[in-house]
This record gives C-alpha cells, structure tokens and sequence, in this order.
C-alpha cells in the first residue's frame, strides 16, 4: 500500500491601502490530471512543466470542484480576471525541505481591479488568464466568499506536501 498523499495548503491575504483586511487558509483538491502530472513527469518522463501558476477563482456561478476537472473542463466553477496583470501570477518556489514546497520568498501578488467576490484559488502549468488550456494541479476554497475591491491586494502563498 501506498502511503504518499500529495496535499497542497494555500495562505491568501488581502491588503486594502496598506492594511491587512483579512488571512485565509485552506487545503486544495489535487485534481486527478494533478496527481497523474505529478507521477509521469516524476517518475516515467523526468520533465516537468515549464512553469507553474496561480489563479483566482470567481464566486459567479459555483457550485462544486470535482477530482475529475480539468482547465477545459471545469463545470463548477470559474476563474476570475478582475486584476490588472495580463496573465496568471507564477510560482516561484524555494528549494523542497522536509518534503514540501513553497512561495514564501516571492508570494503571486494580484493587483484588483474590479468590485468581485472570490472563493479560492487553483494552480496551473498555463499562464493565459481565464485561458482553458494546461494542466490543473489543484484547486481549492475560502471558508467563505471574499467581497474584494477595485484597488485591493491580493497575496498568495502556496505549500506544496507530500504527506
């Protein structure tokens, strides 16, 4: 039997004119083409993704994430553009220590610029914003929806384990 449990831990700030409004955590869901990802290039083709990145997820219309999503395929929910970079924030992780990964050093930042209420965040190895290609990773929700204004600053840190 198998033991290795990939979980991924998102820590999400919003900063509102120099304040932090608030701090959420949460586990994601290691989708199925994820977890396949994660093997094959491990273990069967030894490459990975050029490069991995962090988006937003829109409260409008969700109703559930599925193990079996995909970026082409996500019935359950959107993604959401409402900030001013043209692409998705990249994950920039430091060196894997004591079996995890993680952004600390250099946090995907999203400058908003729209009044728009999120509810999570998901990682991709595609850069396109509200894009419906690559591979999703994982996705994974607030505790509750986050009303977020034109201005606001939002930070995310993911951890990447294998448990």
């Amino acid at each position: 039997r198998l033991d290795v449990h990939p979980s991924t831990l998102y820590e999400v700030e919003c900063w509102r004119e120099g304040t932090l409004i608030w701090v959420e955590c949460f586990p994601n869901l290691v989708t199925n083409v994820g977890k396949n990802e994660l093997l094959d290039s491990c273990f069967r083709t030894g490459q990975s993704a050029n490069a991995w990145y962090i988006g937003l997820v829109n409260n409008a219309s969700f109703t559930a994430y599925a193990a079996a999503d995909t970026m082409s395929s996500h019935a359950g929910w959107v993604e959401s553009g409402s900030y001013t970079a043209a692409t998705r924030q990249q994950y920039l992780p430091s060196a894997a220590a004591s079996q995890s990964i993680n952004n600390e050093a250099s946090r995907a930042v999203f400058n908003m610029n729209a009044v728009v209420t999120i509810r999570g965040a998901f990682l991709v190895d595609e850069n396109t914003k509200s894009g419906t290609t690559g591979i999703l990773y994982g996705v994974g929700d607030f505790s509750v929806s986050r009303a977020i204004v034109t201005g606001d600053l939002i930070r995310v840190k993911v951890t990447l384990a294998l448990t």
